[in-house]
């Protein structure tokens, strides 16, 4: 029995068929439900359109099961891979496929866009094919150092093209570098080097104007300030300790003991205390004594300490080179968005990272900030859910403009819900 892209490619189906073809309504596997809807978008113009929709919105799972298929048509993967009709969480897939020509990939790699060529040079194919890495070399997306990495990589000839056969890949063992193996996937220290030169050459006017600026926190380190731990630290309180009876005095001994002990706590939360002190300290005085690339580096590398120290850097480019970090963590983003003494750029670029905005914790502190510009917050609030809406618009801190505003969506989502 043929299948249905068989009768479909033969047009031996109704119109009631091939409209529910390109809607996806077939009882047919996902595979070939693709096949049949790239076909109808390529060369069917009745139903082209409604397929590139029903392309568009697919399972993102199924899609990206053909995209990484190597028995996947042809003009499938060409079709995720084209310009037009790429989704950006296929394209590591795609990459790798064996049965996506490589010229396809030669073809598009000069032209495309940051966020194509971010994933193309992560991918192992791609830095295996110098056909590919050559085209890669001429895109006007590419930062400076990550040209200069690609021509560094031709120029030394440590390439070993992917479709070459076994016999032509093959290598003597004193024919190349062991410490830069060319078919290794990046480790974590590449990743933050890149990350790095990545910054320094997007903001190397703003890193040149103020170079010779020194450390200049906004407002008191200490505030909401404490290594490793979310909250600020507190001795534990003392338990009292109830007094016996006095027919029967206390026995010393034990009394000795309770003493010894709340001795040896008290003692235990004044060391630890005074050592994460002395490891604040510390960490000041490196700073401190940093200059400005000094401190972006840190700020790009460094331990999370180090990191909650920079964001507060009264020089922009600093402290907003602790959101690129690619240590930066969620949780911690989630405090700079409801610290007051950070420059009002930090508070602006949070939102701006997509990552950061899935976070429903960070949407609500930056909309609660009083820091937070006017116009950032009032974008925010429509993202809140209800109750936090009525209490924003009540807290006196906040902007008149931000609290109005959240009692209007307020009382809209709360007419909304009664109706339902």
């Amino acid at each position: 029995m043929p299948r249905m892209i068989d009768l479909i490619r033969a047009s031996a189906v109704p119109s009631n068929l091939m409209q529910a073809a390109a809607r996806g309504a077939l009882a047919v596997p996902p595979g070939e439900m693709i096949e049949i809807l790239v076909h109808l978008a390529i060369h069917n113009k009745v139903f082209g359109e409604q397929a590139k929709l029903t392309l568009a919105g697919w399972d993102e799972v199924s899609s990206r099961g053909a995209a990484s298929d190597p028995n996947t048509s042809k003009e499938v993967l060409e079709y995720f891979v084209s310009a037009e009709n790429l989704r950006p969480a296929l394209l590591p897939a795609l990459l790798e496929n064996p049965s996506l020509a490589e010229g396809t990939l030669v073809q598009g790699a000069g032209s495309a866009s940051r966020e194509v060529v971010e994933s193309m040079l992560k991918s192992r194919r791609v830095n295996q094919s110098e056909k590919i890495l050559s085209s890669l070399s001429s895109n006007p997306n590419l930062t400076g150092i990550e040209t200069t990495n690609i021509k560094n990589k031709l120029a030394a000839g440590i390439v070993i093209l992917a479709n070459s056969p076994p016999e032509e890949a093959r290598v003597e063992d004193d024919d190349v570098m062991p410490e830069m193996p060319a078919d290794e996937p990046a480790g974590a220290e590449d990743v933050l080097d890149e990350a790095l030169m990545a910054y320094f050459a997007e903001h190397e006017k703003e890193i040149s104007a103020n170079e010779d600026k020194p450390f200049q926190p906004i407002g008191s380190f200490y505030e909401d300030f404490a290594p490793g731990s979310e909250e600020p630290l507190a001795a534990d309180p003392e338990v009292p300790i109830a007094a016996p009876p006095a027919t029967e005095p206390a026995p010393a001994a034990p009394a000795t003991k309770t003493a010894a002990a709340t001795g040896v706590k008290k003692a235990a939360v004044a060391k630890k205390s005074q050592g994460l002190d002395e490891g604040r300290g510390s960490a000041l005085q490196k700073i401190s004594k940093l200059d400005v690339k000094g401190r972006i580096q840190l700020a790009m590398k460094g331990n999370k300490e180090e990191r909650s120290i920079l964001v507060r850097d009264g020089t922009k480019v600093v402290a907003l080179a602790v959101l690129d970090s690619p240590k930066v963590t969620d949780s911690e983003v989630e405090k700079f968005a409801s610290q007051r003494n950070v420059l009002e750029s930090v508070l602006r670029g949070i939102p701006l990272k997509r990552r950061f905005m899935k976070h429903y914790a960070i949407v609500r502190n930056l909309a609660f900030n009083p820091r937070t510009p006017i116009d950032v917050s009032i974008t925010l609030v429509k993202n809140l859910l209800v109750q936090d809406l009525k209490n924003l618009s009540g807290n006196k801190e906040v902007s008149e403009t931000v609290r109005k505003a959240a009692l209007r969506l307020f009382k809209q989502k709360l007419d909304s819900t009664k109706r339902d």
